[in-house]
């Protein structure tokens, strides 16, 4: 079984290289299940339905958030019509919309996805390793799924790391998102478990985090703010992990980054053929 997780959409630049390369991987490929977190899709800030659609649209089974799930205020709405709209578990009981669902991958496999925040330099919520537990306790590898994938949106590479270890052998994938910057641990932990830090961002990489250079600059010489952030403008890079998985127990086989297009070295996985 083939999956791909895909890091932040960050603005336009990130949005067109989804639309303009997904399709292809997944066909010429034989892409069995891809995620990609979108929380950064609107302007930076967010997403709205009509982006999310168009993300699905391009290839994506499910789209996962954040901190910004909900910049877009249309989000509070739509979050609960749109079953392959995941918002951190963690957030408050009566939060709209739901943190992990289960889906059904193009192999025909049942792949649990749970997008979970941290709380090290984040936003103070429900702690995320109990709410981990709670999801996956009740919907184990080997049994009601055939994969499962963890979305660990956080600052921390601590904190990660320590949701990696927690789960390894009970998880196919912990995958780090929020920092857009693709780090160089990837790998296969002792379990079977596949992880990396970060996978990095869709969006312009000739940028501070896939924002315009010229207001962070500014803001750390003066410490003054003059404009909002917007999304850098130039070309965009698709990037994130690629997993190879073992169908008959749900652990990885195989794992390696993906970048294509825009400012990073293009890499595909040697496992891709």
């Amino acid at each position: 079984m083939r999956l791909l997780f895909l890091g932040d959409i960050v603005g336009r630049p990130g949005r067109a290289v989804v639309a303009d390369r997904l399709p292809a991987l997944v066909e010429r490929h034989r892409l069995d299940f891809v995620v990609i977190n979108g929380e950064n899709a609107a302007g930076g800030f967010g997403i709205t339905e009509e982006i999310l659609q168009d993300v699905l649209d391009a290839g994506a089974d499910v789209v996962t958030t954040g901190n910004h799930a909900f910049d877009q205020r249309e989000a509070l709405v739509f979050a609960e019509r749109q079953p392959r709209f995941l918002r951190p578990v963690n957030f408050p009981s009566g939060t709209p919309g739901r943190g992990a669902n289960l889906f059904v991958a193009r192999n025909g496999a049942r792949v649990l996805v749970v997008n979970v925040m941290g709380r090290v330099f984040m936003d103070a919520l429900d702690d995320p390793f109990a709410a981990l537990e709670r999801e996956i306790s009740a919907c184990p590898l080997g049994e009601q799924a055939d994969a499962i994938v963890v979305d660990f949106h956080a600052e921390a590479t601590s904190e990660k790391q320590a949701a990696a270890h927690y789960l390894d052998g009970r998880v196919t994938l912990v995958v780090g998102t929020h920092t857009h910057v693709p780090t160089a641990d990837h790998r296969i932990l002792p379990g079977g478990t596949a992880y990396q830090s970060d996978a990095g961002m869709c969006g312009d990489y000739d940028s501070v985090l896939g924002m315009d250079k010229e207001e962070p600059v500014r803001r750390f010489l003066t410490k003054i703010p003059s404009a909002r952030f917007s999304p850098a403008s130039g070309s965009g890079t698709l990037c994130g992990l690629a997993v190879e998985i073992d169908e008959s127990s749900g652990l990885a086989l195989a794992v390696a980054p993906v970048s294509i297009g825009g400012a990073l070295e293009q890499r595909l996985p040697p496992f891709w053929g």
